[in-house]
């Protein structure tokens, strides 16, 4: 995309692009973890974008190169964020829901940079404590079936659950979160940008300063707040050259598309009362269309999805959204055409790709197969850490009766997930599959020595001449 008006001129009512529940991968029941309280990680192409959009200038502003930094959208009802030093920051889109305007997340954002810039030490050694790899799961919203026969994946992930837990444990010294304060305003500041959205924020939940611990937001618990820090800010910000700047009109129908999607996706009930019939806005059309996505009414979402992409026939994300209904809802002919217009129109995107690998893969024609294959490997050049591109590569490569190709692609799947002892299993026998010194018998080997061999795996690779021939 070229500016921003363009983005939101032409992509508005954009569908959900490979919105996930990493939770859901345990059972098919657990696609309703997001609407009753569970945590899930949630990766969509558009909301990725208009979140770097708004923080990478914030990033560099505070001295952080803006593609190390990995946004976390946490799919939780909770009120929080978190910042990893120098790594990544999540935010909770039950924070992202409770934001009025663009500028009051920007606060945020510039506020965890702040954390991040100034090195404030508690995330990244009591993360390191944890022992825990982060797991982005990009799945598209009919990979949940995909996954669902998966128990050993489900298993995995579910036992890294006490991640999040680790998480909430977090807290920041009131030092600190001063400090974070000002240093926030200073990148907002540095680009023309207001410091009022932090205050604001700050001041829509200064009642949570009464609370006890446990009755108030996990935000709040684990970034003490006080009117007196508050009212410090305050002062700063007032003082600055930029505090009267606004958010401009396209930013502001960024917002609140991205509100609109999540909460059509997370509260589906809830967006259907929000969103009435009668408005006719394009986000309140974009809610209705994913909420009857998500209570099982795919026709209705869909006929109002062709009333969007009639309007909007450029806008990637409608055409993936009509695939993924399409595919969910086991019309998976049907998906191919959208999914491809999606691809297309959007060739750099990750996600979209690895919906449309997935799609081909389920046709069970062999020619389908092979492109599906193409699709997720390019998908992969991208974003190699993809876990779910690597479990679908390895589902194709089974209907190819590539073994060997298969075993190895679901070590890959394993090894990014952070399930060290699975990757190292599937790697030894994808060493067994492949042909000895070709790149992909190396990449098996590889994987074996990174993930904590044993002496009886060591004296195997030994046996066999760790490098081949």
């Amino acid at each position: 995309m070229t500016s921003r008006k363009r983005a939101v001129g032409k992509t508005f009512g954009a569908g959900l692009s490979a919105l996930a529940l990493l939770t859901a991968v345990m059972a098919p029941i657990s696609a309703a973890r997001a609407q009753d309280g569970g945590i899930s990680l949630i990766r969509d192409t558009e909301i990725e974008e208009i979140l770097h959009r708004d923080a990478d200038p914030i990033y560099a502003a505070a001295g952080l190169d803006p593609k190390t930094v990995r946004i976390l959208l946490v799919g939780d009802k909770e009120l929080n964020a978190f910042a990893t030093q120098g790594l990544m920051m999540g935010l909770n889109t039950g924070l992202i829901l409770q934001t009025e305007t663009p500028n009051q997340l920007k606060g945020v954002i510039a506020h965890e940079s702040g954390h991040l810039a100034g090195a404030h030490p508690l995330r990244s050694d009591e993360m390191m404590k944890a022992g825990l790899k982060p797991m982005i799961l990009t799945m598209g919203l009919g990979v949940l079936a995909a996954l669902a026969g998966a128990p050993d994946a489900g298993a995995v992930l579910f036992g890294n659950a006490s991640y999040f837990g680790t998480l909430g444990a977090l807290g920041y010294s009131r030092e600190q979160e001063s400090r974070a304060d000002q240093a926030g305003a200073n990148f907002l500041e540095a680009t023309g940008q207001s410091g009022r959205g932090l205050v604001e924020f700050f001041d829509n939940f200064r009642y949570q300063e009464v609370f006890d611990q446990s009755r108030r937001f996990a935000y709040f618990r684990s970034h003490p707040l006080s009117s007196d820090r508050i009212e410090a800010l305050r002062a700063k910000v007032e003082r600055l050259p930029h505090y009267d700047a606004v958010d401009s009109p396209d930013e502001l129908a960024e917002h609140e598309i991205m509100k609109a999607k999540l909460e059509g996706f997370i509260n589906p009930q809830t967006a259907l009362i929000k969103y009435r019939e009668s408005d006719r806005g394009f986000p309140a059309r974009y809610a209705r269309a994913i909420a009857y996505y998500q209570m099982k009414e795919p026709d209705r979402a869909l006929r109002i999805l062709d009333d969007l992409i009639g309007e909007n026939e450029k806008n990637p994300y409608l055409w993936e959204l009509k695939g993924q209904i399409l595919f969910e809802f086991n019309r998976v002919a049907l998906a191919e055409e959208p999914q491809r217009r999606s691809v297309a129109l959007k060739p750099d995107a990750a996600l979209l790709r690895i919906n449309l690998g997935q799609t081909l893969i389920g046709l069970d024609d062999p020619k389908k197969v092979e492109e599906g294959v193409g699709e997720l490997k390019r998908a992969l050049v991208n974003e190699s850490d993809n876990a779910v591109a690597w479990r679908l590569l390895a589902q194709a490569y089974d209907k190819q009766g590539k073994d060997g190709d298969a075993r190895l692609a679901t070590a890959e799947q394993y090894f990014n997930l952070g399930a060290v002892r699975e990757a190292r299993v599937f790697a030894m026998r994808a060493r067994e599959l492949l042909k000895k010194d070709t790149p992909e018998w190396r990449r098996a080997t590889d994987i074996v020595l990174a993930s904590k061999p044993s002496d009886q795996d060591l004296k195997a690779l030994a046996k066999e001449g760790l490098f081949g021939r």
